[in-house]
């Protein structure tokens, strides 16, 4: 039997990883990969922005999951102390002590095999494979294999693939400028977005492939209300990438009918009123801000704009009337006042949103429905609210 081993601190796993695991697969014919994330590695300590070792790991599964022959295993999550590579080896033959352990390295380290704990140990129960870079340190490397040979009786082997251009350093200055979605994948990509990690901040088009997986009917205007959000941000002084955000994500659950609406609010913790669960329309912000929080890991200003983005609310901040105005006028918005309206809300947004809300009041009174207690409220603030 051929075993693989090949470990790492996966902060965040990536697309490299994978290649790289199904390069050894595929060239030394194993029948099992064990993939091992480090708790505590010895060699090096984390940035301070890195997940715990247990959400390391989930990436790591994700990243992983569906793989012929491929196991995530926590045998170092489970393990207290260093992250020693010897211990890993030892287990792994006490599981298959009649196989040949393969343990998978970058150049770099294999390189440094010699200093690694309890080295001449570890490579009596190993054969090293080295990820070549081609074009790189194939003569470095192939003097070193030869000098292991000599010294330990071993025949390092040298898998030959195209490295992967991007490290998990790259990635980790890369998440927080919204880069980086295509180089780890969409299950990593969601996780890591889901809880922020790394300070990491969604790609715009990801945000809206989401919608068009999600709620294709509603991308349209979506894209709609995106733009113009920006624009009414960046002509008020609002962080146009919160605005962005919001607009984004502001009408996510909008295609549910109300059951499913009603179970949704259940779902993230969101307390409807007798009015909201009549009304399938409004249900639809309580929802959507609570999937962007729970789901797309936005921050409060976001998720409490979209709440309020169809009954308004008093004290709207600056997003929340920047969002419920590009939702009112974006593009393919067409009925008798809009125009009026998209001039009014770059010379007056408290005026435009005053305006909204009363011909929203005054639509929902035509069709004998009742106005949400907080859109009157939120009227009263604004007519009571100085201006200038």
């Amino acid at each position: 039997m051929k075993v693989g081993m090949f470990g790492g601190t996966f902060n965040p796993p990536h697309l490299g990883h994978l290649q790289g695991a199904r390069a050894a697969v595929d060239a030394l014919g194993l029948d099992l990969l064990y993939v091992v994330p480090s708790k505590e590695p010895p060699h090096k300590a984390l940035p301070l922005e890195s997940p715990e070792p247990e959400m390391r790991y989930r990436l790591t599964e994700a990243l992983f999951a569906g793989e012929a022959r491929v196991e995530v295993t926590d045998l170092e999550l489970r393990r207290p102390g260093p992250s020693y590579s010897v211990d890993t080896a030892l287990e792994l033959k006490g599981r298959h002590p009649d196989a040949v352990i393969y343990l998978l390295l970058g150049t770099d380290m294999f390189l440094s095999l010699e200093r690694w704990h309890r080295a001449e140990e570890l490579l009596q129960i190993v054969t090293p494979i080295v990820f070549a870079r081609v074009g790189g340190q194939e003569q470095e490397v192939a003097a070193y294999a030869a000098q292991l040979r000599a010294q330990y009786g071993i025949s390092p082997l040298m898998v030959d693939h195209e490295v992967f251009a991007v490290t998990s350093t790259d990635l980790r200055d890369m998440l927080p400028a919204r880069q980086g979605a295509a180089l780890v994948g969409d299950a990593v990509y969601g996780e890591i977005m889901r809880e922020r990690y790394y300070g990491a901040k969604p790609e715009f088009s990801w945000l809206l492939g989401q919608i068009a997986r999600i709620n294709p009917r509603r991308l349209a205007h979506t894209e709609g209300t995106a733009e113009t959000a920006v624009k009414l941000a960046g002509h008020w002084g609002v962080d146009t990438e919160q605005a962005r955000e919001a607009a984004i994500l502001h009408d996510i659950t909008k295609g549910l009918d109300r059951e499913e609406q009603l179970r949704f609010c259940e779902k993230y913790g969101m307390m409807p009123d007798i009015v909201e669960r009549e009304n399938q329309k409004l249900l639809h912000a309580m929802t959507g801000a609570g999937m962007a929080r729970a789901e797309f890991g936005v921050c409060d200003a976001v998720f409490e704009a979209i709440l309020c983005h169809t009954t308004g609310r008093p004290g709207m901040t600056c997003l929340d009337q920047v969002l419920y105005m590009a939702d009112y006028i974006e593009p393919n918005r067409d009925f008798a006042e809009v125009q009026p309206l998209r001039e009014l809300a770059y010379t007056d947004l408290d005026a435009a949103v005053a305006r909204g809300l009363a011909l929203t009041a005054r639509e929902l009174e035509q069709k004998g429905a009742a106005v949400h207690p907080r859109s009157v409220a939120a009227a009263e603030w604004f007519r009571q609210r100085p201006k200038g």
